[in-house]
């Protein structure tokens, strides 16, 4: 038996969420958690034994055909540039592969798979680790390579130091510009395989909600013909920022690299000292990133966008989800994707509840049951 919760029990903050998702048309947290909208306020219209019914379903992905080909690169691509969290310069190349090969790096002469399964928890960003080499920092890499639809490549990459278990890919500028401009000087080919075959390219589709959460964080899928990505962001201490929403047309490449590309990584200038001291941003500069003071705005004005920062996220959520590919497969969901206020570590998180056969959320099916539960009475006393 589940038993009543009253919304008193909610945080403030948690409650402003909601009663902001509420006064959207997309009303995405609500629908999120499973509500329609009814009168002017939103009624739940998930039952608990469809609830059960959703979180016990094991095929939550289909697989099907894009309609095109595998790609690979038509040459090589050598890059070296400083990079943001050890301060050090390192240097990648990337050449093309086989069909069904994937994406993969190569370090200190150790094999890396571009997947979700050696994401390895780490701060602001994203980090792959296998028998103890780390790479560090390659969402815009992986965002530039899965939007652009480099299916299959090998990418080395190495630093100065060859005793070092650990290496960074290269900011740049913050964006992923750099890494497209790249990949159009070079050009694309059909990838084949070692018989001289090519490969036909599947991409998941979702067939069903899922999400993940964590306090007021959240990213949401729902099953959709194209993928589309809304993202939201929330900073009320940096005025400059605060909260800002941006969602996608059907994400394509054309559309990636027009609007999403060149947006580059941002940070707040009070938490610069904090992050330092804890081995962070060595490299950072006002050159490889945009920075804004809560009281004095943007350092490094102009912005490429309006809402550069919440297109950036989007960015690194394309890089991040890149990890679900395997074999020269489309890593992204074919989805309406949904995040709010999210991370490097939730984008995993998401990433792993679809890697697995069974619907995952962040804890127990009773944990999930109990947030509906509290959001329900929230929205319908608005």
């Amino acid at each position: 038996m589940i038993s009543r919760w009253s919304s008193s029990r909610i945080s403030p903050r948690y409650r402003q969420n909601v009663q902001l998702f509420s006064s959207k048309n997309d009303c995405v947290f609500a629908l999120a958690l499973g509500f329609r909208r009814s009168r002017n306020r939103y009624q739940s219209h998930m039952t608990l034994s469809g609830a059960f019914n959703a979180l016990k379903s094991s095929n939550i992905i289909s697989w099907k055909s894009t309609g095109r080909l595998q790609q690979t690169l038509s040459g090589c691509i050598e890059r070296s540039g400083k990079t943001l969290h050890s301060g050090e310069v390192s240097t990648v190349r990337i050449w093309p592969e086989y069909a069904g090969q994937g994406r993969y790096f190569v370090f200190q002469s150790k094999l890396i798979p571009a997947s979700i399964v050696f994401v390895k928890e780490s701060s602001l960003c994203t980090t792959l680790c296998k028998d103890g080499f780390r790479v560090r920092t390659v969402e815009h890499l992986l965002s530039a390579l899965e939007a652009k639809g480099v299916d299959n490549c090998r990418i080395e990459i190495g630093n100065l130091d060859s005793e070092n278990q650990e290496v960074e890919v290269p900011i740049f500028d913050g964006s992923a510009s750099t890494w497209v401009e790249a990949i159009e000087q070079v050009g694309m080919k059909e990838a084949l395989d070692q018989r001289g075959k090519t490969g036909e390219k599947l991409a998941p589709y979702l067939n069903e909600p899922v999400y993940v959460w964590k306090n007021d964080s959240f990213v949401a899928a729902f099953p959709s013909p194209k993928l589309q990505i809304t993202y939201g962001i929330d900073f009320p201490q940096v005025p400059a920022i605060g909260r800002q929403w941006f969602s996608s047309a059907p994400l394509d490449d054309s559309f990636y690299e027009m609007h999403i590309a060149s947006s580059r990584t941002f940070c707040i200038y009070e938490e610069v000292e904090s992050m330092r001291n804890l081995g962070l941003i060595k490299g950072g500069s006002l050159e490889n990133a945009i920075v804004c003071s809560g009281s004095e705005g943007w350092l490094n004005p102009p912005l490429r966008f309006h809402d550069e920062p919440c297109r950036h996220k989007v960015l690194d959520l394309v890089g991040d989800l890149s990890l679900l590919a395997c074999s020269g497969s489309q890593g992204i969901p074919v989805a309406h994707i949904v995040a709010f206020k999210g991370s490097h570590a939730l984008h995993a998180d998401f990433a792993r509840s679809l890697s697995r056969t069974r619907m995952v959320v962040e804890n127990s099916l009773a944990e999930n049951i109990f947030i509906h539960s509290k959001v329900s009475e929230v929205v319908n006393e608005n």
